[in-house]
């Protein structure tokens, strides 16, 4: 697995991102590969807007701990 940064570029209607020859080589990937990709973007997410929103019926310190006492069974 790579990790590559690049840039999208628009092609016709749709757009698509380069990756340069030199990580293809190295994974050994030729035209016409399937190959599957991530894309995330580096835009900061503002958490306050995405979950200040919920109400929550317990305190958060109790979600978190019981959260805690599931995943870790203590």
């Amino acid at each position: 697995m790579i990790e590559v940064k690049t840039k999208i570029k628009k092609w016709g209607n749709s757009f698509g991102i380069i990756v340069p020859s030199g990580f293809l080589e190295q994974e050994n990937i030729k035209e016409g590969d399937e190959v599957t990709t991530f894309i995330t973007g580096e835009k900061k997410v503002n958490l306050k807007n995405l979950f200040g929103k919920h109400k929550f019926n317990k305190p958060i310190e109790k979600l978190m701990r019981e959260t805690d006492d599931e995943l870790y069974d203590e």
